[in-house]
């Protein structure tokens, strides 16, 4: 019996408008949705202890993340009752703007794409191993907390 080949959630740089985009367009084709919520995670700059935020560098052991956003995922498909379900993430240097999160639900009705969103979402920032090093101004950085 082979195993399941896990779909590379992870995404180098910023998820761009175009990525986002595409990824709606792509679903027009599917006449069985009637709903799609999406959560955008954009890169704040926040200011800590005196100083700014200007990037959020990401990383991840790829193939740990992915088997966690894999578990994520399918559980969100037991959950609801899904037609489709995105979801990517950054890893590298995302600057202050920038998109570093994007999940993307669909189903026949609006109840279980926003339930299954922020399921997701939440579960994510929970249970991910994607971790942040909040880049400032003057090159230092720390790591950033999961909130």
């Amino acid at each position: 019996m082979s195993e399941k080949k896990i779909k590379n959630f992870l995404v180098e740089g910023p998820i761009t408008p175009e990525k986002i985009a595409t990824s709606i367009a792509h679903h027009q084709v599917k006449t069985n949705i009637g709903a799609h919520d999406i959560f955008l995670g954009q890169v704040r700059a926040d200011q800590i202890e005196g100083k700014e935020v200007i990037a959020i560098d990401y990383s991840a052991y790829a193939e740990m993340a992915n088997k966690v956003f894999d578990e994520i995922r399918e559980a969100a498909f037991d959950k609801y009752d899904l037609t489709c379900a995105h979801i990517y993430h950054s890893i590298g240097v995302v600057k202050v703007g920038e998109l570093c999160l994007f999940v993307f639900t669909s189903s026949k009705h609006r109840a279980m794409a926003f339930d299954a969103c922020r399921y997701i979402t939440e579960e994510i920032k929970a249970k991910a191993p994607v971790f942040g090093k909040e880049v400032f101004e003057n090159s230092s950085f720390q790591w950033k907390s999961n909130q």
